[in-house]
């Protein structure tokens, strides 16, 4: 059955806006760009890809960390600390405070458009 998960889509007034924030921000890179529409997938260095397709309607109320539903986006890290230092540089406001607890480093935080994203590095990955 399910073998894994290709991609996750985020719907963006401006596709190609907030794909440059994941590429300059995060460290994506553009995979694809559609010719045919405003579509652009961005790509992690382990093929994880975000498909980021134009919007047809307005953005709702932003969504808090625990309302029902599609909550956040987990992006993992080899060094937080650098990764944390980088984001801070660009701009980025935590909704958290950096936390480390049993071996795991995690804080939270939102792209420009108010997706919430959740930047994670595991001593151990979850089997």
């Amino acid at each position: 059955m399910v073998t894994g998960i290709e991609h996750t889509a985020i719907a963006s007034p401006d596709p190609e806006r907030l794909a440059r924030w994941y590429v300059d921000c995060l460290g994506f890179t553009i995979n694809y760009q559609s010719k045919n529409s405003r579509t652009v997938f961005v790509r992690t260095p382990d093929g994880s890809m975000i498909e980021i397709i134009e919007a047809t309607g307005r953005a709702g109320e932003l969504a808090r960390m625990n309302d029902a539903g599609l909550r956040h986006l987990a992006l993992k890290v080899a060094d937080f600390p650098a990764a944390c230092r980088r984001l801070q540089e660009k701009g980025v406001t935590f909704l958290t405070e950096p936390a480390q607890k049993g071996g795991n480093s995690t804080v939270f935080f939102r792209d420009p458009e108010g997706n919430i994203l959740h930047l994670l590095h595991r001593e151990t990955p979850l089997a």
